[in-house]
């Protein structure tokens, strides 16, 4: 496994943009966005990708994971208990 594998990725529909967002939160700020949807997330795994590249390229510490802890749980256990 590559270390971008250990970062979850996030696509979405925005009603605000009309359209899809991918983020990586906790790897960096901002995103892409298109108005298909699997197109959004392959160019959201590349960023990651490139992201992940630059970090070991400056020899920068990566940011903590954010794989591993059951996002969709976790999302699902809040939003029925609000």
């Amino acid at each position: 496994m590559n270390a971008a594998a250990r970062y979850v990725k996030i696509v979405e529909w925005s009603d605000d943009d009309q359209c899809f967002v991918g983020s990586c939160p906790g790897l960096f700020y901002g995103g892409c966005h298109g108005d298909d949807e699997k197109s959004v997330f392959a160019e959201l795994c590349q960023i990651v990708e490139e992201t992940v590249k630059l970090y070991e390229a400056e020899s920068r510490p990566l940011p903590p994971v954010t794989s591993g802890y059951d996002w969709a749980n976790t999302i699902m256990n809040t939003t029925t208990t609000s």
